[in-house]
């Protein structure tokens, strides 16, 4: 017996994953308008076309950029269809495994940090198919650093990556430049003073006033012994002050790092031990010892009246600070006589140097130390950190220009005769002055070296903990 198949029970095909109709099938629904599909098409087209753009213009060196992969680089992997936009977490996954390709001739140039970009371009299929997006590879660095994106950008200009020694030139130039700079000024100020001096009136000026200003009956002369050692001292500190201090303001990664105890010397009691630098303990160490160096160069000074030497006494001294000057920018210097009469420049240098330059510095190094109270609350108001760093600095900076420019004029104004007055006591010209100076030093070397940490933190560990 045969039967028929009903037509109407017959199995239903099976679809492509996928496939949607556009009306159900054996069904009383009306077909779908051919405009519509045509509207439909489109707007697929332009979501396509946005998504395209977005990728071109988007930045490279972001961390959220949205990588655009071709195709044929990615074989075995599970890629949509055509016009279909991708999510960007599947691109941004799909950049990083696929393999980079090589540069063929011809193409673009690669971009910053080696990254190689093809456009996409939007291509209609023809029969009336959908829009479709044939994109390209971008093959990105997992991330760019701040360096990297600044010279990466710089030299995709010029056809390819610069490094930071084209970018900033050589070490050199700059220490080159300002020094040629200074000296094109310094012999601008040699020229003008020298020029000046041949004036009438500048040459009756300097006549009046020799640049020695009135000092006070029964100043003490000579220098004694006492005053050589405090000279000494103060320089052997301040050197390494300075060394210290600049360590402080310029090492990113401290060799190690100093807590002190509770309730010590560097940590009074009502402050909470803090943990510095091994750099910054020194700095403080040597701070201590030049505060307590000055304070007896202070009470020696008042004691024998060595102070009126070194303190303005009549309104005089401007006019002879004046005339000084122009007789030291002219290279035609004053008459040297330390012995009995500094001349106006130094005796208002000396002032300022010990009554105000050193008041300033260590007013300014206690607010940063761990010596401020940091329970006075009012006081820390009054007197913000701020301040102290904003001081502290330039002071140091004057301390350096004060001390280059004694030494040069020590040297160039009968070194002999100077080194004696300062390290021998003695108002003659023989070698020992110089020989004494040298030891010195030598002496200034060595501490130079021994204050690495090395030698610093045996020092510094018993005194506090010292930690890595």
């Amino acid at each position: 017996m045969t039967s028929e198949r009903n037509p109407s029970q017959a199995p239903k095909r099976r679809r492509m994953g996928g496939y949607t109709p556009l009306a159900l099938e054996h069904t009383d629904a009306e077909p779908v308008p051919a405009e519509s599909v045509q509207t439909h098409l489109q707007q697929q087209q332009q979501a396509d076309s946005q998504i395209a753009e977005k990728a071109m213009t988007t930045s490279a060196t972001t961390d959220d950029v949205t990588a655009m992969i071709d195709r044929t680089q990615l074989q075995g992997m599970d890629l949509p269809g055509e016009g279909a936009a991708r999510k960007p977490e599947q691109l941004k996954s799909a950049a990083e495994h696929a393999p980079a390709r090589r540069r063929r001739m011809g193409a673009a140039p690669q971009a910053a940090g080696g990254q190689e970009v093809a456009r996409p371009s939007t291509d209609s299929a023809g029969g009336g198919g959908s829009g479709a997006v044939q994109t390209g590879l971008v093959t990105l660095p997992a991330k760019a650093t701040s360096s990297t994106r600044l010279l990466g950008t710089k030299g995709a200009a010029g056809g390819g990556p610069l490094s930071k020694s084209t970018v900033a030139g050589p070490a050199w130039r700059k220490p080159a430049v300002a020094t040629a700079v200074l000296l094109v000024l310094g012999l601008l100020v040699v020229f003008g003073a020298r020029w000046l001096r041949t004036l009438e009136g500048v040459q009756q000026f300097v006549m009046s006033y020799s640049g020695h200003a009135s000092q006070r009956e029964g100043a003490p002369v000579g220098i004694p012994a006492w005053l050589g050692w405090q000279h000494f001292f103060n320089m052997f500190f301040i050197v390494l002050i300075i060394r210290t201090g600049l360590q402080v303001r310029t090492e990113r990664k401290p060799p190690g790092y100093w807590t002190a105890k509770k309730d010590s010397f560097f940590s009074p009691k009502g402050n909470s031990p803090k943990k510095v630098s091994l750099s910054q303990w020194l700095h403080q160490c040597l701070d201590v010892l030049w505060v307590a160096n000055g304070m007896i160069f202070i009470a020696l000074l008042l004691v024998s009246g060595h102070w009126t030497r070194i303190v303005p006494m009549s309104w005089d001294i401007f006019p002879n600070m004046l005339s000084a000057a122009v007789q030291y920018a002219s290279l035609d210097w004053p008459t040297e006589n330390g012995w009995v009469h500094y001349n106006a420049l130094q005796v208002m240098a000396y002032c300022l140097t010990v009554f105000i330059a050193a008041p300033l510095a260590v007013l300014t190094g206690v607010r940063m130390s761990t010596w401020w109270p940091e329970r006075a609350k009012r006081l820390t108001k009054i007197y913000p950190v701020e301040w102290a760093r904003a001081l502290h600095f330039p002071v140091m900076l004057y301390f350096v220009a004060f001390t280059v420019v004694h030494v040069f004029l020590v040297f160039f104004t009968g070194a002999l005769r100077n080194l004696n007055h300062m390290y021998g006591s003695r108002d003659i010209v023989d070698w020992w002055g110089l020989v004494l100076f040298l030891i010195s030093l030598l002496v200034i070397a060595a501490a130079w070296f021994l204050t690495q940490p090395l030698f610093t933190t045996p020092v510094a560990t018993r005194m506090g903990k010292v930690t890595k």
